[in-house]
């Protein structure tokens, strides 16, 4: 099963790490390291997915794909 894309980088404006997952609006997380960011935008992408589910929403296909990862047409 794909998964969603997860992107990570370091915010020198909050002094630690952002993880976003692009095809979830708004779904971030911080963390003091990498791995921590990547942990915690896990836990935010279950409660994502179980807070649409609950009040009836579409929970959208993972379908990002970073441009490098994009082959040209």
């Amino acid at each position: 099963m794909k998964d969603y894309h997860i992107n990570i980088f370091f915010s020198e404006e909050d002094g630690g790490y952002i993880a976003d997952i692009p095809d979830l609006t708004a779904c971030s997380a911080f963390g003091s390291t990498p791995q921590e960011a990547l942990e915690q935008v896990q836990l935010a992408k279950k409660a994502w997915i179980e807070a649409a589910q609950a009040e009836g929403k579409p929970v959208p296909p993972p379908n990002y794909r970073p441009a490098i990862y994009q082959s040209a047409s």
